[in-house]
C-alpha cells in the first residue's frame, strides 16, 4: 500500500484536506496527517497544505524541526504544494515586513496593495477571496482532465512572483496575471485550495495520488 503524506506543522486546514485525499484515493493508498519526519520520509507522496501567514508558517516549520525534512521531500518524490505551502518553497516573502522562506524555488511573494485596482481602475478587495478561473500556461500531467480555465477557490494577499518563467503551468488573473501554479521535476504546487474547489479540485487531488512525479 502507498502512504500519502499530509504534514502537520500546525498551520492550515490540514483536515479539509485529508478527507478530499481520502475521497479521490483507493484501497491501494493510505493518508496519513504526521509531523514525524520518519512518517514523511516512508510516504511515497507527501502534500505540504499552509494557511496563515508567513512569518508564522516558518516560525512552526523549524519549532516543529521540519524545514529539512520537507526540502529532501521536495527533492525526492511526489510533492504538493498548498496555499501557504507553495510560497514559502520560494526564497523570500514581503509579509511579516520581510521573510526568508525555504528557498527550494526561485522568485519572491509580494503584497497586492491597500490599492489594488483591476485594468479599468476599479479597486479589488485585499485579500482576494473567491472563486477564479485557473488559466493552465503550459501542459502538465496534475492538469488531466481539467478544463483549461476551470474555477478554483483562492483565498490570498500575497502573489508569487517569478522571473523563471518555466516554473509557471497555470496562471490566475486578478488586477494583473501572476503565477498561481508552479511545477519543477516532482513538484506541484498551486496558490489556490483544491480542497475546497469542487470536482476541479478533486480531479487535481486525484491526479496526484496517481501522479509519478515526472514532469
Amino acid at each position: 500500500m502507498q502512504k500519502i503524506a499530509v504534514i502537520d506543522y500546525g498551520m492550515g486546514n490540514l483536515r479539509s484536506v485529508v478527507k478530499a485525499l481520502e475521497h479521490v484515493a483507493d484501497d491501494k493508498h493510505e493518508v496519513i496527517l504526521t509531523s514525524t519526519p520518519e512518517h514523511i520520509f516512508e510516504a511515497d507522496r507527501v502534500v505540504f497544505p499552509g494557511q496563515g501567514a508567513a512569518g508564522d508558517c516558518m516560525r512552526a516549520i523549524d519549532e516543529y524541526g521540519l524545514r529539512d525534512t520537507i526540502l529532501e521531500a521536495a527533492k525526492s518524490r511526489p510533492f504538493l504544494g498548498i496555499c501557504m505551502g507553495m510560497q514559502v518553497l520560494i526564497e523570500h516573502s514581503e509579509e511579516n515586513q520581510g521573510t526568508e522562506c525555504l528557498g527550494f524555488l526561485p522568485g519572491q511573494v509580494r503584497y497586492f496593495g491597500d490599492k489594488h485596482c483591476d485594468s479599468q481602475g476599479n479597486r479589488l478587495k485585499v485579500p482576494h477571496m473567491g472563486w477564479n478561473q485557473l488559466k493552465q500556461t503550459r501542459q502538465h500531467p496534475m492538469w488531466q482532465g481539467i478544463e483549461d480555465g476551470a474555477r478554483f477557490y483562492f483565498v490570498h494577499s500575497y502573489y508569487l512572483q517569478t522571473e523563471d518563467a518555466s516554473l509557471t503551468v497555470g496562471a490566475c488573473e486578478y488586477g494583473f496575471e501572476f503565477s498561481a501554479a508552479i511545477a519543477r521535476d516532482n513538484v506541484f504546487a498551486l496558490q489556490c485550495h483544491p480542497e475546497k474547489s469542487a470536482d476541479a479540485g478533486l480531479q487535481l487531488l486525484s491526479n496526484f495520488v496517481n501522479w509519478d512525479g515526472q514532469p
